[in-house]
């Protein structure tokens, strides 16, 4: 197989990359420059947000293109049609926040979606502008495109903080604020699984159309998930469950300053309930949390301990002054 990888070197669609290239497939990187992508791949640098910026795409055919576009939709509708008629298909790695907020739990892909436009120009509302990106490589591709819709994606490379938060803050050990309860169900995605379907499906030519690309609901409970923070770092971390209404009345915000964890109710059905069936039913298959943990942490020590950061993000986590604030309350 012959893949062009629009990005390429950093978190998810480097771990696609290092899966093709594992898997003796010719890989064409194109990206930036900003970062090098995986030893192996062949690379075209180019700036798709400026004008004249895919001129390094214009030659060449590919079996498939992965595009993580996650920028203005217009710019991956030039992308998608100026390669329509020289790659055979096409998965865009979108997202499950394409549903408007909230969402029922036990939602699938035939919900309903925000209004948006391939023709957009902005960026500013992710979940239009992960749409409008879909609408982008449907009307190109057609029913080649395969729509990745992603939820909470982890594992090494992690360039947004979440798990690499969590294991710093367990390694530094003492006492651990740990928001319950240790039952809530995760639904998440290891960036290596979510590649490993991907190229499956390009591959095999699974039908086109969007599919929710993330674990059953409950693969992971937050207790299963810190648990296994705790066994990898070896610290001296002690869990300490808090209800999460008491969390939550701290002024303590979920997902953010806790990272992963959304306290029981609407938020938390929409993120951590989808309905996975379509994706399953295609091979979707994801690691035990205890892997992705360990491989996480195996990653971050390389790196010095820290996770770069995605350029523009916010650090995710709790700062110690008002954890400790919440033990003195």
């Amino acid at each position: 197989m012959k893949l062009l990888m629009l990005g390429g070197t950093e978190f998810v669609g480097r771990s696609v990359v290092e899966e093709a290239l594992a898997r003796g497939w010719e890989v064409t990187v194109f990206h930036r420059g900003h970062s090098a992508p995986p030893p192996g791949a062949e690379v075209r640098i180019g700036d798709r947000s400026v004008p004249g910026g895919l001129a390094a795409l214009e030659e060449g055919s590919w079996d498939a293109v992965v595009d993580t576009w996650k920028g203005a939709p217009a710019a991956a509708r030039d992308a998608a049609r100026l390669l329509s008629g020289r790659v055979g298909r096409h998965l865009y790695v979108s997202s499950r926040s394409v549903h408007p907020f909230p969402s029922t739990a036990g939602l699938d892909e035939s919900g309903p979606v925000v209004d948006a436009s391939p023709d957009d120009t902005s960026a500013d509302d992710y979940a239009r502008a992960k749409r409008g990106a879909e609408l982008a490589a449907l009307e190109a591709f057609g029913d080649r495109a395969v729509l990745a819709r992603a939820g909470l994606v982890l594992g090494p490379y992690e360039n947004i903080g979440r798990l690499p938060w969590w294991l710093g803050r367990i390694a530094r050990g003492g006492p651990v604020l740990a928001p319950g309860p240790r039952e809530l169900p995760l639904q998440y995605i290891d960036a290596r699984d979510l590649a490993i379907w991907a190229l499956d499906a390009l591959h095999d030519g699974i039908p086109g159309g969007a599919y929710n690309l993330v674990s059953p609901t409950g693969h992971a409970t937050m207790g299963e998930l810190l648990d296994a923070c705790v066994r990898v770092t070896g610290a001296d971390a002690e869990l300490r469950w808090a209800d999460p209404d008491a969390v939550t009345a701290a002024g303590i915000e979920p997902w953010t300053e806790l990272p992963v964890w959304l306290p029981p109710g609407e938020l938390h059905d929409t993120l951590h309930r989808g309905d996975v069936s379509k994706a399953l039913a295609t091979g979707l298959r994801c690691r035990p949390v205890t892997e992705t943990v360990a491989d996480t942490w195996e990653w971050l020590r390389s790196v010095g301990g820290t996770a770069p950061l995605h350029p523009g993000r916010p650090a995710p986590g709790l700062s110690p002054e008002k954890e400790a604030a919440f033990w003195a309350q």
